[in-house]
């Protein structure tokens, strides 16, 4: 049998870019409703202030739902929890004109045992961060990586294409189910890191620096301001968030 605890630290920066941080991030080791902990990064879009909006309403609709549902299983609570909130969005931004258009990426994570349930809509990314690799979780809601999959472009190319923004799917840009998330469930073994982010990270930071610094940090908070370091020393040009969770796992 084993038991676990969990230790996390999350971020959030503007960038050197903007003046406006879009980016929302959630960090809760403790139980929320029935899951046992709970993590959310969510990037904002939209003119003005909505995307700032959409994203800090995106985690607390999340987080309400999540305390009020009497679902029990994680990757239920998570799908049916974000078709809840793109309905919450997407009504809002109908109903003011200053929040017409709003919208967000969304990418939460929940742990159990030794089981990760995550799930996905936009290009925020969740990734699994082993002793030796780095391996990204989900799976872009985005046109390069459409463009990717089909055979058109390879990796190195969509990092610098000029549509690598245009995201295919968001919170609360349409009130039927093309927002549906995607549900990942995978296990995890002992020394194993997760990672949460947004693209103003991956954007600058490529996926074996981002390895390099969470191993050759001793804490996890130190490893995300590094990060976050890292992605402004590189050019800063979204805002930038990260959560690094360690689930430490032992034998009882």
């Amino acid at each position: 049998m084993e038991s676990q605890t969990i230790n996390a630290f999350g971020k959030t920066n503007v960038g050197l870019m903007r003046t406006i941080n879009q980016d929302s991030v959630f960090v809760s080791v403790k139980p929320i409703g029935k899951l046992p902990n709970l993590f959310i990064v969510a990037d904002g879009m939209g003119g003005h202030k909505a995307g700032d909006v959409a994203s800090r309403m995106a985690i607390e609709k999340f987080v309400k739902y999540v305390c009020t549902t009497h679902m029990s299983d994680p990757a239920n609570i998570l799908d049916s929890g974000i078709i809840s909130v793109n309905k919450d969005i997407y009504d809002m931004a109908n109903s003011n004109k200053d929040y017409s258009g709003m919208g967000t990426t969304f990418v939460g994570v929940t742990i159990a045992d030794n089981h990760v349930y995550v799930a996905n809509v936009g290009d925020s990314r969740a990734y699994l961060v082993g002793n030796r690799d780095i391996k990204q979780i989900t799976r872009d809601h985005s046109l390069v990586e459409d463009m990717v999959r089909m055979g058109m472009i390879d990796k190195g190319e969509a990092r610098t294409h000029y549509k690598k923004n245009v995201i295919t799917k968001a919170l609360g840009v349409a009130e039927d189910r093309t927002s549906t998330p995607d549900i990942f469930e995978i296990e995890i073994d002992k020394g194993d890191k997760l990672l949460l982010c947004s693209d103003g990270l991956t954007n600058m930071v490529e996926d074996y620096e981002i390895k390099k610094i969470i191993h050759n940090n001793d804490t996890i908070e130190q490893a995300v301001r590094q990060l976050i370091s890292q992605a402004n020393e590189n050019g800063g040009k979204d805002n930038i968030s990260a959560i690094l969770i360690e689930p430490e796992i032992r034998e009882v």
